[in-house]
């Protein structure tokens, strides 16, 4: 048995399929032992996108091999492990329930305990795997599947201060990408071509950006890169047009985290104002440098994950199991899969036609 809590933890909400194994240190600083991720990317390329049934059928074929390589690179035996934490949601049922069925059958095979971990949770407590991290602090999650603003209050405790209202921001990164005629997944790509193109090329629509607080919204964004990607002849015009694309992205997070910012200082009464933004899109340099920039302006300490953890991995969701462990907040072995599973479960659903701001 170890001294330090051993965790396992295991993702397959998605279309990765990832095994984690880490522990902490004498000051209580997590150590990520091992991180292993398989991605599906050759699976899902001739479609565009990904296929939850296709998704789901390479989790069924890699997910043993991938835990059992965790566990190896990791050093420690399976029977050293403590508990093992697997997302539960949200996410693609059919992906989600993989993962979710492995963890429990291995949990129950060697008798330790099983907790059940929000998808949502591992972005937002991510940035503790490379930093001393404290509550509370306001978190921009920007993934293919989210974009909110949250004030996490406490491992657990989160308040909802905005959301899209329609795409997320990775999705609209993933369909520009896709109208640019860039393989899946496209969304990195964009940044890659804004560096060879005019940004004031194209003046495109910033959907909500005077309302709405610092709710947000990129279909109206993502229909006026579709009709003008009907007309480019050019790869200089795509190029502008993706630079053009990652501009307008820049000025609504601009202007929408400097609401977030008055929103969250208005919940909190301590003088140290924290900004952690996590998830895939968290990855993109130039929104980095530009959020980095406006937390200067304003006062704010800005932390990010290591860009190798903004996407889906499974040392996030080990993490928050690791946090649970020493809470001793395990879940039952019929926990189920939750497609959806808001981090704020008090927030309205503002998705869809008729969404009033």
């Amino acid at each position: 048995m170890s001294k330090k809590p051993l965790i396992l933890g295991i993702e397959s909400s998605c279309d990765e399929t990832a095994a984690s194994i880490i522990t902490e240190n004498e000051d209580g600083i997590p150590i990520v032992l091992s991180n292993i991720i398989s991605s599906q990317v050759d699976v899902h390329k001739e479609f565009g996108g990904v296929v939850p049934e296709l998704a789901a059928r390479s989790h069924m074929e890699k997910i043993d091999l991938i835990v059992k390589k965790a566990i190896n690179d990791s050093g420690h035996k399976i029977e050293e492990i403590n508990a093992v934490a697997s997302t539960a949601g949200p996410g693609l049922i059919v992906c989600l329930s993989v993962g979710l069925s492995f963890g429990k059958a291995f949990a129950a095979s060697l008798n330790i305990p099983f907790i059940a971990v929000n998808h949502l949770e591992g972005h937002a407590l991510s940035p503790k795997l490379n930093s001393n991290l404290n509550y509370p602090y306001l978190l921009l999650l920007i993934s293919g599947g989210h974009s909110q603003f949250l004030n996490v209050q406490n491992l657990g405790k989160y308040k909802r201060l905005g959301t899209t209202i329609d795409d997320a921001l990775g999705e609209a990164f993933d369909k520009t990408a896709k109208l640019l005629g860039i393989e899946f997944p496209g969304g990195p790509q964009i940044e890659i071509l804004a560096k060879k193109g005019d940004p004031d090329r194209y003046n495109l629509p910033k959907p909500i950006i005077n309302k709405g607080g610092c709710n947000l919204s990129f279909a109206g964004l993502k229909t006026a890169i579709l009709k003008i990607t009907k007309d480019i002849k050019t790869d200089q015009e795509k190029f502008d047009l993706a630079a053009s694309f990652q501009k307008t992205v820049e000025k609504i997070l601009y202007k929408k985290t400097k609401i977030a910012f008055i929103e969250f200082e208005k919940q909190i009464t301590t003088k140290k104002k924290i900004f952690v933004v996590a998830g895939g899109v968290a990855a993109n340099k130039n929104i980095r440098s530009m959020l980095n920039n406006l937390c200067k302006e304003k006062d704010y300490q800005s932390m990010f994950p290591p860009i190798e953890i903004c996407g889906d991995n499974a040392a996030m969701i080990a993490l928050v199991g690791l946090e649970k462990f020493k809470l001793k907040q395990f879940n039952d072995l019929d926990y189920p899969a939750k497609p959806r599973w808001s981090l704020d479960e008090n927030a309205k659903f503002l998705k869809g036609a008729g969404v009033r701001l």
